[in-house]
């Protein structure tokens, strides 16, 4: 039977690590180059990725802009604010690696 899937691949640096009772928020920042006439301009787009359980786990040896490779599904999520609905998409990691990390004295060192 064919599976309908909602899935996604995002690599980046990590901006913020947030951590909550029972999950963690990642901030990533992706860039993307773009043509704007004779010139390329790159755009940095910014994800926030739930994690849950076994990904909180990667997190904890990971920091502030690190380059990392998460994969997961998207949920549409809902919530109430101020009587009104407030509808988002939510990233859900299902994995979750450092590439490479970002040393603050030093030069990127391959993971």
């Amino acid at each position: 039977m064919p599976q309908n899937l909602a899935e996604f691949r995002i690599i980046g640096r990590i901006g913020k690590i947030s951590p909550r009772e029972k999950v963690t928020y990642v901030n990533v920042a992706s860039n993307y180059n773009r043509r704007d006439g004779e010139d390329w301009k790159t755009d940095t787009h910014w994800n926030s990725v739930v994690c849950f359980s076994h990904v909180r786990d990667q997190i904890d040896n990971a920091q502030k802009g690190d380059l990392v490779h998460i994969t997961g599904r998207m949920r549409e999520g809902s919530h109430s604010e101020s009587g009104e609905l407030i509808y988002r998409t939510e990233l859900i990691a299902d994995t979750f690696s450092v590439l490479a990390r970002l040393h603050v004295d030093g030069p990127l060192q391959d993971n």
